[in-house]
C-alpha cells in the first residue's frame, strides 16, 4: 500500500515539477538581465534535477515514472509570457509568476510529507533544501522586482 502511494503522490509532484521547470526554462529565454536569466537556469537545473530523483524513487517503487508535464504548463507559458510583453517591468512579471508557481510546489511537496507516513515522507523530504533553495531565489528576486 505504501509503495502505490509513494508512486501516485510522487507521479503528481513529478508533474508539477516539469511544469515549473519548464516554465523556468522559458523564462530563462525571455527575461533582459543576463544576471536574470543565469538563476532561471540555475533553478530550471536544480528542478530537472529533483524529478529525475523523483522519477528514479518511482521506478524503485515498481511503478512507471511520469515522464511529462501536463498540458497546462504550455498554457502558461503563453499566458505568463503575454502578460510579460505587455508589462512595463517584463521581468518583474516573470519572476511574479514563478515565485507564485514555486510556492505552490513547495506547498505541495509540504502537504504531501505531512499526508505520508514517515518512512515514505523521506523521499520528499530529501528535496526541500532544493526547494527551499529555489523559494528563497524567487522570492529575494520578487522583493526588489516589485519596489
Amino acid at each position: 500500500m505504501a509503495t502505490s502511494v509513494i508512486r501516485t503522490t510522487c507521479n503528481q509532484l513529478i508533474r508539477r515539477g516539469i511544469d515549473l521547470c519548464r516554465l523556468y526554462r522559458h523564462a530563462s529565454l525571455a527575461v533582459s538581465e543576463p544576471g536574470l536569466r543565469a538563476v532561471l537556469d540555475e533553478d530550471a537545473q536544480a528542478l530537472a534535477a529533483m524529478v529525475v530523483e523523483l522519477q528514479h524513487e518511482v521506478a524503485l517503487a515498481g511503478g512507471e515514472p511520469r515522464m511529462h508535464g501536463s498540458w497546462r504548463a504550455a498554457l502558461r507559458c503563453r499566458m505568463v509570457d503575454g502578460v510579460a510583453r505587455t508589462a512595463a517591468r517584463r521581468d518583474s512579471a516573470w519572476i511574479h509568476a514563478l515565485a507564485q508557481d514555486e510556492s505552490g510546489l513547495l506547498r505541495a511537496f509540504e502537504r504531501a510529507i505531512a499526508g505520508l507516513p514517515e518512512d515514505s515522507a523521506k523521499v520528499l523530504r530529501r528535496q526541500l533544501p532544493r526547494l527551499r533553495g529555489i523559494h528563497l531565489d524567487m522570492h529575494s528576486l520578487a522583493g526588489p522586482a516589485h519596489s
